[in-house]
């Protein structure tokens, strides 16, 4: 990790991946001042080699409306995991926000569903994969409209010293020295940069010949060689499979043509958007994301060194309205941590997709009762960092969805939904959510979790049709049987204590007759889903967690009449 401790980065701003400081502050920082110096230097020489700027600006006409909408520079200096220094200049790009709607700007990255998907299938089939970043992405694309970027202070100095003919355009402005300058290409920070990366790349991918797929537009395939080619992207990080390692070289070599020396990396071990991914070669794939664990618990500041047994308590769902606001401090640690868990919940540890999805709820209104609760979850996941998520398909034509709603379990009754999707070996995606509107019965909460969560179901379906697999069996297990003959029949099989659940609550009926699912009735004890509506404890909590991070098929709960 950083050899610079959470102390001496008081200025610090935690985010999901790096701790980072104003480069400004970093400069004149005694332990990192000469690194951040250097490291700002190179990135702004990086900033002249690519021509992210030009000078083509009449400086003396510039307005003041023209100073009031010209972004300015952001320059950070980042520490990372391995005590590096890196620099990294971007722009401030809010006031764009009153001309750019956002829909002109937003930007597509591959959704974790279909990450885990494509990784799946790549080890069911033995495929080769491969992980590529492209070296300052953003840059290879151009700038569309005309964005001016104001200059001063330290800014101003490095961009001089590395383009020194900038002098002769400084000005006096308002007692500050002052240069503007052309965005010429899409840096990070402007609204339309991530968007006009993303239209590059996918169109360099369409040309090489791939086809997108229509439930993704972050995820390509090509058929080269009689096999399928499978390209998923987050923004500049790109994870590739295929049955041929020179295949994957071909591709990779023509990506380069295009955008320069890629970092690659190749084998059955690879880093992706923090998660650690190992294809041992027996079909099945697994996720260890301990370093964000580490991390996170070094931002909670704390004591971690208690056992417990399980992520949460039953009171994990109570909230004591005696109980004192976090101060400030506590309060900016307690939202850093809960985001960073977030990520570690829906990627690499579902086993605590439970308590983080309640802290979620409190990030605005944090207590000293959620950070006992917060402090529990570091505790269990401490204690069980080694632990890695598996997922394998046992069989890729079956899929299996659980699920399940705990009734009036919140503070203002409102229930909470849990649902889980598998192929037999672990799960692909997990759901932990509090309802949003107040049930009458389990049953109608048991219905309306159906609606909240089987969308999912029916995208892993439609995103795998188009991937070239195709289903036949899709189950999805429930443990009301109210509830399964409500949504096998619809208004059929409603009551008078059920007549006022929406229609909307029955599209579900319709997937039953189209034979796109099929309903099945297992015990409560079996119901998987059960996980993620309310905090469970002792043998029932490890039983359902050795299945759902993949250490025992879901066959093993067959065995012993559970489903």
């Amino acid at each position: 990790g950083s050899p610079y401790t959470i102390e001496q980065l008081a200025d610090a701003t935690y985010t999901h991946v790096l701790t980072q400081m104003m480069a400004h502050k970093a400069i004149k920082d005694e332990n990192i001042g000469a690194d951040a110096a250097a490291a700002m230097l190179a990135e702004y020489v990086q900033l002249r080699d690519k021509r992210v700027y030009s000078d083509d600006v009449d400086q003396d006409a510039i307005t003041d409306e023209d100073d009031r909408m010209a972004l300015n520079p952001i320059d950070l200096v980042k520490l990372k995991r391995d005590g590096r220094v890196k620099g990294r200049s971007c722009v401030d790009g809010r006031p764009q926000r009153e001309h750019i709607p956002k829909e002109q700007c937003a930007s597509p990255t591959i959704a974790n569903n279909s990450l885990m998907l494509i990784m799946s299938v790549a080890a069911k089939e033995r495929r080769k994969v491969a992980t590529a970043d492209v070296a300052g992405a953003y840059l290879h694309a151009d700038m569309d409209d005309f964005v001016l970027v104001k200059f001063t202070g330290t800014a101003l100095d490095l961009m001089c010293k590395v383009n020194p003919e900038y002098k002769k355009l400084i000005q006096i402005r308002n007692g500050k020295r002052v240069t503007y300058l052309r965005l010429a290409k899409a840096l990070y920070g402007c609204l339309k940069s991530a968007l006009l990366w993303y239209k590059l790349f996918k169109g360099t991918l369409e040309d090489m010949g791939f086809k997108l797929n229509k439930y993704d537009p972050c995820v390509a395939n090509k058929k080269i060689k009689g096999k399928q080619f499978t390209i998923g992207w987050w923004v500049d990080d790109n994870a590739m499979t295929h049955d041929s390692d020179s295949v994957i070289d071909d591709v990779i070599n023509e990506i380069e043509a295009k955008f320069g020396k890629m970092t690659v990396t190749r084998g059955d071990r690879h880093t992706f958007l923090g998660m650690n991914f190992h294809f041992p070669g027996d079909g099945k794939v697994s996720i260890n994301m301990k370093e964000y664990i580490e991390e996170a618990a070094e931002v909670f500041g704390e004591d971690l060194s208690k056992k417990v047994s399980t992520p949460a308590n039953r009171d994990l769902f109570e909230e004591d309205e005696k109980t004192v606001p976090l101060d400030e401090d506590r309060a900016v640690r307690f939202r850093s941590v809960v985001m960073k868990l977030q990520w570690v919940a829906e990627r690499g540890r579902p086993d605590v997709r439970l308590p983080i999805a309640y802290l979620t709820t409190r990030m605005t209104k944090s207590t000293t009762q959620d950070w006992r609760k917060l402090r529990r979850v570091l505790l269990f996941l401490l204690q069980t960092i080694d632990d890695d998520r598996v997922i394998g398909m046992e069989d890729i034509e079956v899929l299996h969805t659980w699920i399940d709603a705990s009734y009036a379990v919140h503070p203002d009754m409102k229930s909470h939904t849990g649902g889980c999707i598998s192929y037999g070996l672990g799960i692909i995606d997990s759901g932990s959510m509090k309802q949003k509107l107040n049930s009458k019965s389990s049953t109608e909460s048991e219905v309306v979790g159906t609606s909240d969560y089987l969308s999912r179901t029916i995208w892993v379906k439609m995103f795998l049709e188009e991937q070239g697999y195709n289903l036949k069996k899709n189950i999805l297990y429930q443990d009301n049987q109210s509830a399964i003959r409500l949504e096998k029949n619809g208004r059929m099989s409603c009551g008078q204590k059920s007549k006022h659940i929406n229609i909307r609550f029955f599209w579900v009926t319709d997937r039953v007759k189209n034979d796109d699912l099929t309903i099945e009735y297992c015990p409560t004890e079996s119901m998987l889903a059960d996980f993620f509506t309310k905090p469970l404890q002792g043998a029932v909590f490890h039983k359902f967690r050795e299945v759902i991070m993949g250490w025992k098929p879901i066959s093993s709960l067959r065995k012993v009449g559970l489903i």
